[in-house]
């Protein structure tokens, strides 16, 4: 687990980073497509959003929601992401969605810095933001 200070610009600079991005674009795809089939089904979308607990905790408590709400709720995050309506998601709808998420974090920060702790994965793209900003700073 690691502190990072960021604002806005942090989100905002990785994201028109294409080369950053698209490379933790690719690597985010690529490990949730369990079945490796180049597309990422509904079962595989929901399990990557229920593994970060966003929708069943609130500040880290937990809050009851039925089984038939929640489905609703992961149904309605899968459609956002198929733009196409072909049942499936791939690369290019991910990434754009990703974008638009990343975008609307830095939109959300604005301009002031916030102390965020991060695990230390390599799969969270905002740590990954905070180091690339971190490898622009001067030794």
């Amino acid at each position: 687990m690691g502190v990072v200070i960021i604002d806005g610009s942090t989100i905002r600079d990785f994201v028109n980073d294409e080369a950053a991005f698209a490379k933790a674009i690719d690597k985010g795809f690529t490990d949730l497509d369990l079945n490796n089939d180049g597309v990422l089904s509904r079962s595989e979308l929901r399990k990557a959003f229920e593994s970060l607990r966003l929708i069943e905790a609130h500040f880290g408590v937990d809050v009851a929601a039925s089984p038939e709400e929640l489905t609703r709720l992961y149904d309605s995050i899968f459609e956002k992401f198929d733009c196409d309506h072909n049942g499936t998601v791939d690369r290019q709808e991910f990434g754009n969605e990703m974008r638009k998420i990343m975008l609307a974090i830095a939109e959300g920060l604005g301009s002031s810095p916030i102390q965020m702790a991060l695990d230390d994965s390599d799969q969270n793209l905002i740590k990954q933001a905070a180091d690339l900003e971190a490898s622009k700073l001067p030794a």
